[in-house]
């Protein structure tokens, strides 16, 4: 699957929720606006800290968005634009998909690519809300000119959905700053997990997939890793992932692309 030189893939991805997640749980979550500054510091300060350390250190990266937040947040989206990022569907009311019929989760859908496509970029991906695929999701992809999809935990090497041909680019909970720093029985209340326990965690997982010849794909969120200390982190990992030798650090869709026809 890789080329001659390379032996793994990373990918970074970061899902521009922004207020989404509490907003499709708990309508009445305007009423608790210190509870929803936590959203509130991604299009405020973690993105553009991802930005600049991506910039900073040559990083091309995958961007998934909700089509609500693009709504929303219109500047922040322009800025992942204009610094050369891809751009992927991340829903539109970060709704997961098993959660909806089949006409909701079309709906959403083709109005998030046309959301999204309106900013002037390619859309050719897509990362269901939880991970939470339905049994209409991967033949809804094809049908809308979806290539890949980034929600299964089933391998650590690309392949192809047999039926559809969309292209699986597999995820893990352990790869997803979200269940490092925040995921719990209360979603409010973060673990505060130091970064150097994530930090080795990550590349414990990454040496693992590096050895055979896999693909690494890390989940991160503008308003959990845009921590200022969870930033230099984030700088540390990139610099100590690249020691390796035939690691290729691109876009999802790049990643996409190098999976033949009947890879499955």
């Amino acid at each position: 699957m890789w080329s001659e030189g390379i032996r793994s893939a990373v990918a970074f991805t970061v899902d521009l929720d922004f207020e989404t997640p509490w907003t499709g749980k708990d309508p009445n979550i305007a009423a608790r606006p210190g509870a929803l500054s936590l959203a509130h510091y991604g299009p405020r300060q973690g993105v553009p800290l991802i930005l600049s350390l991506f910039e900073e250190l040559g990083v091309d990266a995958t961007f998934f968005i909700p089509g609500k937040s693009a709504e929303d947040y219109p500047e922040p989206v322009e800025a992942v634009v204009a610094a050369g990022h891809e751009i992927a569907v991340h829903g539109y009311t970060h709704t997961p998909p098993y959660r909806l019929s089949r006409d909701e989760e079309e709906a959403e859908l083709v109005r998030t690519l046309e959301i999204l496509r309106g900013y002037g970029s390619p859309v050719l991906g897509y990362r269901a809300p939880e991970y939470g695929v339905s049994v209409h999701t991967l033949e809804l992809l094809a049908k809308h000119g979806v290539r890949y999809s980034s929600n299964f935990m089933d391998d650590v090497k690309p392949y192809r959905h047999r039926e559809s041909g969309v292209v699986e680019l597999p995820v893990h909970w352990i790869m997803d700053d979200w269940t490092q720093f925040v995921h719990g029985s209360d979603d409010w209340l973060a673990q505060n997990a130091t970064s150097a326990h994530v930090k080795q965690l990550w590349m414990e997982e990454f040496r693992a997939i590096h050895e055979l010849g896999g693909l690494f794909v890390l989940t991160l969120h503008p308003q959990v890793i845009g921590r200022p200390s969870r930033m230099q982190m984030l700088a540390d990992l990139i610099t100590e992932m690249r020691a390796h030798e035939g690691l290729w650090l691109t876009s999802c869709a790049a990643i996409a692309e190098r999976v033949p026809e009947g890879d499955q």
